[in-house]
């Protein structure tokens, strides 16, 4: 269970979206492998007749593709850098057939970007396409060194490529594993306000439906008797049942849109504590009586929503089991750091009821926010449902 008060605003839709790179890293990336083009050109490496051309277009295409892979899906990310691998690990080929063993076969722009292919595939592409882009990904930036031949100065070069390689994939595997866990996180969320949703919808049904019932069966009564009583009790019902529509229209629409992220506004505070009292005093049969003390401006919302809860889980039980009723008082009581609501009746003692949500889903959603709950009768007589709840205002928060 989570706080009742929810909005819901955005919806990220059923398909994938790419994970688009910062600006900012995208310019520096940029700048980057365009310097890494220019250092590599100006060492050479690219006016060797024999060779430069060959590693000038694997490098401009790694380049290229590297440049462009933040805007590539989850698919065409990893064909992408396959494309890339492959046409590299072509390259190293063609090095090692055309070339003599004395001439050099590095280069540092196509390795980078390989690199940043990588790491980018390792982090967002689909497992099953990333399972094949990055084995050739990682052969094509560890094989060039030593296209050629495998001395020392190239072996070594090579054993760098290869650290760096993994570093960039365990990277980009970090970073998926931390998505993934926050997608995790934030499908469990809308599970949980979902589930919240819907009892919460139940609650606010049941409250008004119950109402409905009551005010449907003393109209029944007076019919014969004082028919003058009836339309006035017709008006009353017409009122329950459009807000019972109304909060039915308000908590489905929430529970719609419960998909998007998440800002917290309240459902219910003080003054709609107000209204549940006045409501049930105006159905007749018991008279309610509502006192408040304190000031309650700055409560928090699960505070004021817990509030609420209470008071109507707490009326609708009277409504159902409270035989010989005729008054009920709900005191709401704020001291400091602490919020005491307090709902008791004059009936007849009853059992603790059982099953349902009722009391029990009450005690668990006061707990939720390190609150208590108690019920029970009284030893005056009648029954009394009493909850403690903690405030933690923003100040108190930020001190």
């Amino acid at each position: 269970m989570a706080e009742t008060a929810y909005g819901a605003a955005g919806r990220t839709g059923g398909r994938e979206r790419a994970l688009f790179l910062p600006a900012t890293a995208w310019l520096l990336l940029v700048v980057c492998l365009a310097g890494l083009v220019v250092l590599d050109a100006a060492a050479g490496f690219y006016w060797v007749v024999e060779h430069g051309p060959a590693k000038l277009t694997g490098a401009l295409l790694a380049v290229v593709l590297a440049v462009v892979s933040p805007r590539l899906g989850s698919r065409a990310l990893p064909l992408a850098g396959a494309a890339a691998a492959f046409v590299s690990l072509c390259v190293s080929g063609y090095l090692h057939v055309e070339m003599r063993a004395g001439s050099q076969a590095i280069g540092f722009a196509e390795p980078a970007a390989l690199g940043a292919l990588l790491l980018l595939v390792a982090r967002r592409a689909r497992p099953s396409w990333a399972a094949s882009a990055v084995p050739l990904l990682y052969a094509a930036i560890v094989l060039r060194p030593v296209a050629v031949t495998a001395r020392q100065s190239t072996v070594i070069l090579a054993l760098l490529f290869a650290l760096g390689a993994v570093t960039l994939l365990g990277i980009g595997l970090g970073m998926r594993l931390l998505l993934a866990d926050r997608r995790r996180q934030a499908a469990a969320l809308r599970l949980e306000q979902r589930t919240e949703f819907a009892r919460d919808l139940h609650d606010f049904v049941a409250h008004h439906v119950t109402g409905i019932v009551v005010q449907a069966q003393g109209a029944q009564a007076m019919a014969d008797r004082r028919p003058e009583l009836v339309p006035p009790a017709l008006q009353r019902i017409e009122q329950a049942g459009s807000e019972a529509l109304t909060s039915m229209r308000h908590m489905v629409g929430m529970l719609r849109d419960a998909d998007g992220e998440v800002a917290l506004t309240p459902l219910a505070g003080i003054g709609e504590v107000r209204s549940l009292v006045e409501e049930f005093s105006a159905v007749g049969g018991a008279r309610g009586r509502l006192d408040l003390e304190g000031s309650f401006d700055d409560l928090p919302v699960e505070v004021t929503t817990t509030v609420h809860r209470v008071v109507m889980e707490a009326l609708t039980n009277v409504r159902k089991h409270a035989h010989g009723c005729t008054e009920v008082r709900v005191r709401v009581d704020r001291t400091g750091d602490r919020v005491t609501v307090r709902v008791g009746d004059d009936g007849q003692p009853r059992p603790l009821p059982h099953g349902g949500f009722g009391l029990k889903g009450l005690s668990e959603r006061v707990g939720l926010i390190g609150g208590s709950l108690r019920a029970g009768p009284v030893t005056g007589g009648g029954w009394a449902v009493e909850a403690a709840l903690p405030v933690v205002t923003a100040g108190a928060v930020a001190s």
